[in-house]
């Protein structure tokens, strides 16, 4: 793949672009862990966090902690501008950012980070006017590996799916699936590595840093 030849850049944002500090994730964990009468290892809040084990919802079945109960526990910890404050912006991300911009096209970041939490992060980091379009997934929106959230952020860049060329760049297996299932070219950043996650997951292109992307710009 050759960076030039496509139209739309679509990326993910968390694990992709930017981490949060492994001091708020645990800080995290250990709220949510207050609040259902349960404490999170380690090793689970970081399989929990990066969505090693597959579909966070079957993981967290695994350990015996109803999806249900989770979720609004985890939202409800989480403080948007903490959360802002301890993110950072891969190196590698501001490069292959910086090129696309030169390249032209649409570019746009679709993510299960929720808005109230999305939107001070892009602004902490300046994100926000390198993207065309922002979706955060939601049961209304569609959950990857479900291609309406990429759908979404194509009608909002008002781009012709039929006709335009593109790919979606993301650290997960729901984000190759979602590339895939919507017609775009995957590429998975395994910024973990293969023997952490457990397992391989395969993409158009596989990177470890997506400045590697640069190499075929």
């Amino acid at each position: 793949m050759r960076l030039a030849d496509y139209d739309v850049h679509l990326f993910d944002l968390d694990g992709t672009l930017v981490d949060a500090e492994w001091s708020y994730t645990r800080g995290v964990f250990d709220r949510v862990g207050d609040r259902l009468g349960r404490s999170f290892s380690d090793r689970e809040a970081y399989v929990l966090w990066h969505g090693l084990g597959g579909p966070r919802g079957e993981t967290l079945r695994e350990l015996g902690v109803d999806p249900d109960a989770f979720w609004p526990a985890f939202h409800a910890v989480e403080d948007p501008i903490a959360r802002a404050e301890a993110t950072i912006l891969h190196d590698d991300a501001v490069r292959l950012l910086d090129r696309v911009d030169e390249l032209g096209g649409a570019t746009g970041v679709v993510t299960h980070c929720q808005r109230f939490l999305t939107d001070p992060v892009l602004d902490e980091l300046d994100l926000r006017d390198r993207f065309d379009a922002v979706v955060c997934c939601t049961d209304e929106t569609g959950w990857k590996p479900d291609p309406a959230p990429i759908e979404l952020a194509m009608s909002e860049l008002d781009v012709d799916p039929r006709a335009a060329r593109g790919y979606y760049a993301g650290d997960g297996e729901s984000d190759v699936g979602a590339a895939w299932n919507a017609g775009l070219d995957a590429v998975h950043v395994e910024r973990v590595g293969h023997a952490d996650r457990g397992r391989c997951v395969l993409g158009d292109r596989r990177v470890r840093r997506l400045d590697e992307l640069l190499e075929t710009a």
